[in-house]
C-alpha cells in the first residue's frame, strides 16, 4: 500500500464516531467541518473523506465547499443515515465513492486516487503526444474524428480548402488547425469578405500602389502578399463581388498578384482556405458565383458538422472552454454538475460552438466563487422552448362544396418549407436538418413545388 495525505472531516463529538487506524506511512489529518474552510486551501491532500453527518453542515454544501478550496481532488463520503436517493444525487453532485459499513476505508481511498492518478496521466500523456494543430479540433464524435483525418492528410500540402458549415461551427479554427498542420514558415492571414465594402476589399486583398485611387498616399502590400509562405483564410466567400470572383480565380490558377493600379506581378507561394456557410452550388444555379471559381476553391471539401448532430462532443466541449475561460480570467477550474452537462446535452445549439462557449462564459461569470456550474448558472437552458404544432390540429376547415386535396397540401408543405428556409437565411442543408429532412429530399419538394 502507497503512503497518502488524506483530509478526514469528521465531527469528534458525535455519538459512535470511530477514527481508524491509517496504515504505516500515511498521514491522515482529522479535522471539524468548521476547521475545514482556513485549512483546505492550504492543503495539498490526495483525498478527502466527508464522515456526514456534521453539525451546522448538510452534506451538499460541505462538498460544494471542499470542491472550491482544491477543485479536482477526489471526494469520498461516509454516512450511515443517507438514502438511496441522496447517495445518487450527492455521486452526480461529484462524490467519487460512498464508503459502506465493514469496508476497509484506505483500500477503498488509494484505489479512488489511483484512478484519479492515472486519468490525470493519461490526460498528460494525450496532451504531450497530441500535434499542436489538434487543439483546435475538440471532439471524439465520428464527424470530428474525419476532419482530424483530412487536416492530417492534406495540411502539409498546398491544395485549396472550402470548408463549409453553419455558423458557429468553427471554421476559422478549422482553418487554423491545416495552417498549422502544414508547418508553413508564413503566417496565416484572416479575410472576412462579408465585412468590407467592395470598393475596399480588391485593395485590402491584392494591395495598391501609390496614387491608385484617392487617399493612396503610399503603396500597401495586399492580404494575399502578407500571407506569403503562409496561408490566406478567406471567410464568407460567398459575399465576393462577381468582379472579384475573376481576380480571385486568375491568383488561385497562376499564384501570382498584381497591386491596384500597378504593373507588376507578384509571385506567391500561398495556401487558400475558403469558408461559407451558405449553399455555393446554389449560387452557382443562380448566376451569382462563378462555376469555374467554385471548382478551384472546392479541390478538398471541409463540412464542419453543426452541434446538435455530434452531442455526444458537447460534454467535451463544455470542459474545454471551462479550463480555457478559467485560465484567462485567472480562476480556479471550475467543474459542470451532471445535472447541468445532460441539459447541455439536450440544448439543440442553434448558434453551434460559438453559442456553446458564451454560454460557458457566461455561467462562470454567474457562479461566482462556486466551484460548481449548475443548470441555473445557464441562463441559455431556461429559456422557453417554441411550443410544437400539434399534429392532431384542425389547420384546414373543409367547406361544404368540397376542396382540391393535393392543392391543399402542397400549400401547407410549401408554406412549413418557406418558413424553414427563412429561419435558415436559405441554408437548404440547415432547412433539412430542421425539418428532419435529407437536403436532397428537400431540393426535390423545392423544385417540385414551384418555389419563386
Amino acid at each position: 500500500m502507497g503512503f497518502y495525505d488524506i483530509t478526514w472531516i469528521c465531527d469528534p463529538d458525535r455519538e459512535g464516531v470511530t477514527r481508524p487506524v491509517p496504515p504505516a506511512g500515511w498521514n491522515v489529518q482529522f479535522v471539524h467541518p468548521d476547521d475545514a474552510r482556513a485549512l483546505l486551501p492550504r492543503s495539498e491532500c490526495a483525498a478527502v473523506v466527508l464522515d456526514c453527518p456534521l453539525p451546522g453542515w448538510s452534506a451538499a454544501d460541505l462538498l460544494e465547499e471542499v470542491q472550491r478550496s482544491i477543485p479536482g481532488v477526489p471526494v469520498l463520503m461516509r454516512d450511515p443515515e443517507a438514502t438511496p436517493a441522496s447517495a445518487v444525487r450527492l455521486a452526480r453532485l461529484g462524490v467519487q465513492h460512498f464508503l459502506l459499513t465493514g469496508e476497509d476505508p484506505f483500500a477503498a481511498i488509494e484505489a479512488i486516487v489511483k484512478d484519479h492518478r492515472s486519468a490525470d496521466l493519461a490526460r498528460l500523456a494525450s496532451s504531450l503526444e497530441s500535434a499542436p494543430w489538434e487543439r483546435f479540433l475538440v471532439g471524439r464524435s465520428p464527424e470530428m474524428r474525419q476532419i482530424s483525418q483530412i487536416v492530417r492528410l492534406v495540411g502539409a500540402r498546398r491544395a485549396t480548402v472550402l470548408i463549409t458549415g453553419e455558423t458557429g461551427t468553427g471554421k476559422e479554427l478549422a482553418a487554423r488547425a491545416l495552417h498549422l498542420a502544414g508547418n508553413r514558415g508564413g503566417q496565416m492571414v484572416a479575410v472576412n469578405c462579408g465585412a468590407l465594402p467592395e470598393t475596399l476589399l480588391e485593395s485590402e486583398l491584392f494591395g495598391h500602389v501609390r496614387g491608385a485611387f484617392t487617399g493612396a498616399w503610399q503603396s500597401r502590400a495586399g492580404r494575399f502578399e502578407q500571407a506569403d509562405r503562409g496561408t490566406i483564410f478567406l471567410d464568407e466567400i460567398g459575399e465576393l463581388p462577381l468582379e472579384l470572383q475573376s481576380k480571385l480565380l486568375r491568383v488561385l490558377q497562376e499564384r501570382e498578384v498584381q497591386r491596384l493600379g500597378g504593373s507588376e506581378t507578384i509571385k506567391l507561394d500561398v495556401r487558400v482556405v475558403a469558408a461559407t456557410n451558405c449553399d455555393l452550388q446554389e449560387r452557382v444555379d443562380r448566376g451569382e458565383f462563378r462555376e469555374d471559381l467554385y471548382y478551384r476553391l472546392n479541390v478538398v471539401p471541409l463540412h464542419m458538422p453543426a452541434l446538435r448532430s455530434r452531442r455526444g462532443d458537447v460534454p467535451q466541449l463544455a470542459r474545454h472552454f471551462v479550463e480555457k475561460i478559467c485560465r484567462a480570467e485567472g480562476l480556479p477550474l471550475k467543474q459542470i454538475t451532471p445535472e447541468a452537462e445532460q441539459r447541455l446535452v439536450e440544448y439543440p445549439w442553434p448558434g453551434n460552438v460559438r453559442q456553446l462557449e458564451n454560454a460557458i462564459e457566461t455561467a462562470v461569470a454567474l457562479s461566482g466563487g462556486r466551484a460548481m456550474l449548475s443548470p441555473a448558472d445557464f441562463p441559455v437552458l431556461s429559456t422557453s422552448r417554441p411550443r410544437a404544432l400539434v399534429v392532431g390540429a384542425p389547420v384546414v376547415s373543409v367547406p361544404d362544396g368540397g376542396l382540391d386535396y393535393e392543392r391543399t397540401l402542397a400549400g401547407i408543405e410549401k408554406s412549413i418549407i418557406e418558413q424553414a428556409l427563412r429561419k435558415t437565411n436559405g441554408n437548404k442543408k440547415a432547412a433539412a436538418d430542421m425539418l428532419q429532412l435529407k437536403r436532397t429530399t428537400l431540393s426535390a419538394k423545392v423544385r417540385s413545388l414551384a418555389f419563386g
